[in-house]
């Protein structure tokens, strides 16, 4: 069997970056920058109010309670049209620029208005004021090329005005499912021997969360002409080409077959459990992964190879989820021979995060994978897992609050 570290060195290879363009804030989210991006001036622009209140200065409210007297009202998207001078305050609001000889801003809950005057209750010398540059100073690489681009990220880009960032295009990826036994998802009764349909549903979110375009090409039974006519037509409109089944050694695998007379694809054996069976090549060019039938295994070979060699193609920085460490909260037996990757959740106690069986660990039981927040990742050679060991854990959800 192929190391699983071998086989996925061998994919990311293989990739090479998509071509680069402008895009809309609106459309970049989960695409990652072709190149640096560098703040053209300060953000903010100017010196400005943190509250609602009164810009005074710091010397004027060193002993208090004092009065000052009030010269403007200055709303955000105005500026003041004088100065605050000794025993003067300014009225201004959050975000407004902080006006001229003043370096303090006293919150509003800390004031008692009066006719023409303000007393001042309480305050902090030279608080509540956002300094020129206090976020993002001009001239900053503000994020670097290879950044996948997040909700904040867009909001800072805005800041700095750039409408249109230059990133990798979105892959387009061709999704197919194959075998005779495989009916869609809307079929009411099922016939004998009979399943529906979850790889392309589970690969079309998996992809789509990773900001991929899915094409999909549907249900293809043990037919070669019509897998053969479905694989070119994915391999002339798609990025990448992804099936599922039919890699195995099984008499009916065809996909095997017509993908060894289409391309120059491999057949791997993977020292991995879920996952074992893998191919991987090229059609016309186009990659090519074909992950094995079990709806487990599909994400498990998803999250290994295909995921990681996409996010090369969109010029990320980064290919693998994050890894932490763990503790096993039961036992685990698993394959020495094998690196297993145990669906589990993860739960936070006295400091540790602790893994346990999500569920079954077949590699058809889905809906175990469907309640699991990670992957209990045990290498080569450790067979068996025991209580209170140590762990890997390849997060692929963080759990959200259970409630208050």
């Amino acid at each position: 069997m192929r190391p699983l570290a071998d086989a996925q060195r061998d994919v990311l290879a293989a990739m090479r970056p998509l071509p680069v363009e402008a895009v809309s804030l609106w459309s970049a989210l989960g695409l990652a920058l072709a190149e640096d991006v560098v703040a053209p001036h300060d953000v903010p622009p100017f010196a400005n109010s943190a509250m609602d209140g009164y810009a005074v200065r710091a010397e004027d409210v060193a002993e208090l309670p004092v009065e000052l007297r009030v010269t403007e009202d200055v709303p955000a998207g105005h500026v003041a049209e004088g100065k605050v001078e000794a025993g003067t305050a300014i009225k201004i609001m959050t975000g407004a620029p902080l006006p001229a000889g003043a370096d303090t801003v006293v919150r509003v809950e800390d004031t008692e208005p009066g006719d023409g005057t303000v007393k001042i209750l309480a305050a902090e010398p030279r608080a509540n004021v956002r300094r020129a540059g206090g976020d993002v100073e001009a001239g900053t690489v503000v994020f670097e090329a290879g950044t996948r681009l997040t909700p904040p990220h867009l909001g800072s880009l805005a800041t700095i005005g750039v409408a249109s960032p230059e990133v990798h295009r979105r892959p387009r990826v061709a999704v197919l499912s194959t075998g005779d036994e495989v009916v869609p998802p809307d079929t009411a009764e099922l016939g004998p021997g009979m399943i529906r349909d979850a790889n392309r549903p589970l690969l079309g979110g998996l992809l789509t969360e990773l900001g991929a375009e899915v094409i999909d090409l549907g249900i293809v039974g043990d037919d070669a002409d019509a897998l053969r006519t479905s694989l070119l037509r994915g391999a002339e409109v798609a990025d990448v080409v992804a099936t599922s089944g039919g890699v195995s050694m099984g008499e009916y695998d065809l996909v095997k077959a017509v993908l060894a007379e289409l391309g120059d694809v491999e057949f791997w054996k993977v020292a991995m459990q879920p996952a074992k069976p893998f191919a991987f090549g090229h059609i016309d060019g186009t990659p090519l992964f074909g992950l094995p039938g079990n709806p487990v295994s599909v994400l498990v070979a998803f999250e290994q190879f295909l995921r990681p060699a996409l996010l090369t193609m969109m010029g990320s920085r980064f290919l693998f989820r994050p890894r932490i460490p763990g503790v096993a909260g039961e036992r685990f037996v698993t394959d020495p021979q094998k690196t297993v990757f145990l669906r589990v959740t993860v739960s936070l106690e006295e400091g540790r995060w602790v893994a346990r069986s999500a569920g079954g660990q077949a590699s058809n039981v889905l809906s175990a994978a469907a309640a699991a927040d990670a992957f209990a990742v045990v290498p080569v050679g450790v067979g068996t897992v025991e209580r209170g060991d140590a762990v890997t854990l390849e997060m692929f959800r963080w759990p959200e609050s259970r409630g208050w």
